[in-house]
């Protein structure tokens, strides 16, 4: 043995005294696996390695982070915008969030169709069960950061539904919103649970089902007893160590060609005066979004309760209702039958929800204007927060109605063609002196019908109406004076 290979002899030696790394490679390296490795037990390691990727990319977005309404929509911007990798580390967290939702569907599915929540696996199951509500939990915590109008407007309807919880509802919608209505108070509490207390749950949740799996066993094909017990048995390392790395990079580089070609968005801040705004969730919320759309009244209570509670309670409960030792799918027709009942009633939801959504013209088009205004909002240069200064103090001498036009220019996305201050600049389009060329009554007529030039550049006509209406003109015409 040469000189080199004695001293890492001793180190490895020293270190194995001292922490007893052989016999924790052994555990963790060595674990039997009947019939041998096989790609569908991928997504529990990649459970695991997309946690570790939403840990680490969180970690970096929290540096510039603060949770607060006047500064976490402007920090967001200010990390898409002007931190180096900023857009790309900020996507990457963005479509890791739905990737996770993703594989934990896939590994729960594969745990149910091959019947390994069987044979003492109850509490692995029922471990899984609660690592997906955590997961959901994550996602609509963290939804609401940006602080956007679409993060404001569908956080602010899934905390009303909420409220329909019989005795506890109005108590528990407080306690997320941290009063009546969403504010500073409902950011910190939102950033709380999503860094600090969901994360904590999770990790304690994936050591016990760590240990429980090691406990238990690897549960091998959904095959009968009797053939399972003369399967080779093959170790974890290196042959489904090798097919878990293959699955970590195969996501790794899905996620970087999303941040690259199709980075994540920021849309306008958000506007609570905004009625108009329509709000849609996440895609995997759409489904539920959708079912609730049919409990209207004092049905609500059934769809929103009710229905969810029974299919999670049959969902915990599954180890504990099918007590049969078969694990082969074809001879469990009913458990097969119930699995793809449930995937095709999700994807019906979701293409509905869809469907409608094209199917009226005035949503349509509403979404539509949302989503370019969105497109718009995030191609713009960052504009710091102004504190103090000439701009802060032309903000203070606004008229209570002109204050109200400026937040429906924002909320109506005319900010999105024009420019915050409606001076254009990078693309955008400014506006002329409004109030020496339009009288009031002229100004609504053109906003309620745009001539040829405008709508060639994108202007729909506004729905706005009464007070609102006159608000919007006086907003108008008064920021162009000095133009």
């Amino acid at each position: 043995m040469s000189a080199p290979e004695k001293k890492r002899s001793r180190l490895g030696e020293w270190i194995d005294q001292r922490v007893g790394w052989r016999k924790l490679m052994h555990e963790g390296l060595d674990e039997p696996i009947p019939g041998g490795s096989r790609w569908a037990y991928v997504f529990g390691s990649g459970l695991l390695f997309l946690f570790i990727h939403q840990a680490v990319t969180g970690v970096f977005l929290s540096l510039y982070y603060v949770p607060s309404a006047d500064h976490a929509r402007k920090t967001v911007e200010f990390i898409q915008k002007e931190v180096s990798g900023g857009s790309f580390i900020r996507s990457l967290h963005s479509y890791g969030s739905s990737l996770m939702v993703i594989v934990l569907l896939l590994h729960l599915g594969q745990t149910y169709l091959y019947g390994a929540y069987k044979s003492r696996r109850e509490l692995l199951w029922l471990l899984g069960c609660m690592l997906f509500l955590l997961v959901l939990a994550m996602s609509f915590t963290g939804y609401l950061l940006p602080w956007d109008q679409k993060a404001y407007a569908a956080t602010a309807v899934a905390t009303n539904l909420i409220s329909e919880v019989p005795l506890i509802g109005n108590g528990l919608k407080l306690f997320l919103r941290g009063g009546t209505e969403m504010g500073t108070l409902t950011i910190s509490r939102f950033f709380t649970l999503h860094v600090f207390m969901i994360p904590a749950a999770i990790v304690g949740a994936v050591m016990l089902h760590v240990f429980l799996f090691r406990r238990a066993g690897a549960a091998g094909p959904p095959i009968a007893d009797e053939q399972l017990k003369k399967l080779p048995v093959e170790p974890f390392f290196p042959p489904q160590v090798f097919k878990d790395l293959i699955f970590g990079i195969t996501v790794i580089l899905a996620l970087m060609l999303l941040a690259i070609f199709r980075p994540a968005l920021i849309g306008p801040t958000a506007n609570p005066a905004d009625a108009t705004y329509l709000p849609r969730p996440e895609w995997y919320y759409i489904p539920v979004f959708q079912w609730l759309k049919y409990w209207q009244g004092p049905l609500s209570v059934i769809g929103i309760v009710v229905a969810p509670a029974l299919l999670f309670l049959a969902l915990f409960a599954l180890p504990f209702i099918d007590r049969s030792p078969e694990r082969r799918p074809l001879k469990r027709p009913f458990a097969l039958g119930s699995l793809f009942f449930v995937f095709f009633g999700l994807v019906w939801l979701g293409a509905r929800s869809h469907i409608e959504d094209q199917r009226d013209p005035s949503v349509r088009a509403k979404l539509r204007a949302q989503d370019d205004a969105e497109r718009r909002f995030a191609s713009e240069p960052f504009v710091p927060h102004v504190v103090g200064g000439e701009a802060a103090a032309s903000a203070r001498m606004l008229s209570p109605a002109e204050s109200k036009g400026a937040l429906l220019f924002v909320s109506e996305s005319c900010s999105g063609c024009h420019g915050q201050d409606a001076k254009g600049g990078t693309g955008l389009f400014r506006l002329p002196d409004l109030d020496a060329r339009y009288a009031p009554e002229q100004l609504k007529a053109l906003l309620r019908t745009p001539n040829v030039a405008m709508t060639e550049g994108g202007m729909e006509p506004l729905e706005l109406k009464g007070d609102d209406l006159d608000a919007l003109v006086q907003y108008l015409r008064s920021i162009t004076q000095d133009q």
